[in-house]
């Protein structure tokens, strides 16, 4: 399942979420360790699952579009 994954650094380290998977997050002291624990995280949360639950995760369409805001 191909999902989006949201990764931020701030002065803590890497934090991670999935965007379809709501509450999925996550986070690391590096990058590559947040994208693992992310990873990791959103295939515990994809187990828990119904079948039709993941069928509506899967039928869902998410676009991340980069937006100009007037006054920001």
């Amino acid at each position: 399942m191909l999902l989006n994954v949201i990764i931020e650094k701030d002065k803590h380290g890497y934090f991670a979420r999935i965007l379809e998977l709501e509450g999925c997050v996550s986070q690391g002291n590096t990058y590559e360790e947040a994208l693992n624990n992310i990873k990791e995280a959103g295939e515990l949360y994809l187990e828990s699952l119904e079948n039709e639950e993941k069928r509506m995760i899967e039928n869902k369409t998410t676009a991340i579009v980069p937006m100009v805001l007037a006054n920001a």
